[in-house]
Formats: C-alpha cells, structure tokens, sequence
C-alpha cells in the first residue's frame, strides 16, 4: 500500500519509516514545513530529510517553497493556537499532494513524538482525510522515539533542538535561560 508521508524532519523519519513499513505501508517522504524558523534551520532539516530518504533509497518530494509570511499571518494573532493551524496547514498540503499523485493513503511522522499532540493530530488528519476522500492513517509510533533520535544521531543527521517555530524556540530557550537563573530577572 503506497503511502504518502509528511515528514517533519530526518531523524523523526528515522523512526517511522520502519513503523509504517512493518504496517506494510510503502512510504514516499514529503517534506513541507514552513511552520520551521528561522530560513537556515528550516534549511538544515530540509536537508536531513533529504539525506535520509536517499540513504534509504526512499522516493521522496522536499518541497523548496517557504511560504513564512502567511505562517505568520495565520498564527500571529493568536499564537497558543498555533499547533492547531501548524498540524492542519502541513496535513493539508500533504492530503492535496496525495489526491493529486494517486495516493489513497497519508500520515505523518509529527506521530513518533511524544511532544505532540496526538488527539489533535487524528482529528485533523482524519478530517481532511475525509474531505479529500482519503484515509488518514493513525499510528501511535511514540515507542520509536527514543531509538530512532539515537539511529539519527549515529547517522550524523541534523538534530534540531526545538519543534520547529520561533515560538518553540523562545520557549525552549526561555526555559533553559531560567533554569539557570533559579529565579533571577534578567
């Protein structure tokens, strides 16, 4: 069964690619993440992406448009919803590149991240899945997680260090800044 798989990064593909094919899936890695910032980490992670898929000799689409503006005016006024349009804008793209390229099935490789949101992760996908006269397909891949980051390391892929938007990376940052301030302004 071809599957058409929206990946966020290299070393999050790592562990699903094995997942879905043990599912008997066969995978085809789209990349389309304009929700990464700044342009050089969105760059670092395309690439990743890309060596990955062709280690694996994997077929592959790493989409090089970068449509940052509309990511911000869509999340801009009200970023604590932001992963709610970030999940449907990337799914979206990806159900339309399945429909347009005769795949019945997609998903995604957001799922092997505990960080994510799962629930709402299903809900978009089957969503749009059911729009577009698609199936979405759910895995709870998270039990690779681990492994998969040590594989991609070991593989000397790019590890980025926060989910993916200027507002993950504030607060990654932000909080690591005042775990070693204990408390102190700054």
């Amino acid at each position: 069964m071809k599957l058409l798989l929206h990946c966020c990064c290299g070393p999050c593909a790592v562990g699903s690619l094995p997942q879905f094919e043990e599912h008997g899936y066969q995978p085809f890695g789209y990349f389309y993440n304009p929700n990464i910032h700044p342009y050089q980490e969105h760059k670092a992670r395309r690439l990743s992406f890309i060596e990955l898929m062709e280690r694996r000799g994997l077929p592959y689409l790493a989409v090089k448009d970068y449509p940052l503006e509309e990511w911000l005016r869509q999340v801009a006024p009200a970023p604590e919803q932001r992963c709610a349009y970030c999940y449907q804008s990337r799914l979206l793209a990806a159900a339309e590149f399945a429909l347009n390229n005769g795949f019945e099935h997609f998903s995604t490789t957001l799922l092997i991240s505990p960080y994510q949101n799962h629930q709402l992760i299903r809900e978009t996908g089957e969503k749009i899945a059911a729009a577009k006269g698609l199936e979405f397909v759910y895995l709870d891949l998270r039990g690779g997680f681990r492994q998969g980051q040590e594989e991609a390391r070991a593989m000397g892929l790019y590890m980025q260090k926060y989910c993916g938007c200027i507002y993950s990376e504030k607060e990654r940052y932000q909080k690591k800044k005042k775990a070693i301030s204990k408390g102190a302004d700054s």
